[in-house]
């Protein structure tokens, strides 16, 4: 398993409705706060990202839904993947355990289930199935790379 294999399982991703992708978009003040909101108030928020990384954490949120809604508005496979993956490794490095995604990704369908119409919640909950699927891989893959920097740094 490689990028070139999330790469083709990502291009049966359909493009969203320009709809669906002005929907997300109008919707993303309210979506960050409850988003925002839902994650700090749990738990085990220190064991899914680190001591120290809630302002970190809430970047995140807002970054991912500005990158969503430009994925949304623009698809495109290859960038979609490359993001994910450096975000994956970026955060992993700080602190961010892999299971922060999967509460994540959990936790993003909740907000999008409540804020968003049925119509809109359907055209986006596969790109995040996809992802959520995907968890293992890059990881896998986000590991790699981050061995290959790692290595580079030594010569």
């Amino acid at each position: 398993m490689n990028i070139e294999t999330l790469i083709r399982t990502a291009n049966t991703l359909n493009q969203v409705s320009q709809t669906t992708a002005d929907e997300y978009q109008q919707n993303f003040d309210i979506m960050l706060a409850e988003m925002n909101l839902a994650m700090t108030s749990r738990p085990d928020i220190h064991q899914l990202i680190g001591e120290n990384n809630i302002v970190m954490m809430r970047d995140n949120h807002a970054n991912h839904l500005r990158f969503m809604t430009s994925i949304f508005k623009s698809y495109s496979s290859d960038i979609f993947v490359s993001t994910v993956l450096w975000v994956f490794r970026a955060y992993r490095s700080h602190g961010f355990k892999t299971n922060y995604w999967a509460a994540q990704i959990n936790c993003w369908l909740d907000v999008f289930k409540n804020k968003l119409s049925n119509q809109a919640y359907q055209e986006i909950y596969p790109y995040y199935e996809w992802i959520q699927i995907n968890i293992p891989l890059l990881e896998l893959i986000s590991d790699e790379q981050l061995d290959m920097q790692n290595s580079k740094h030594l010569l």
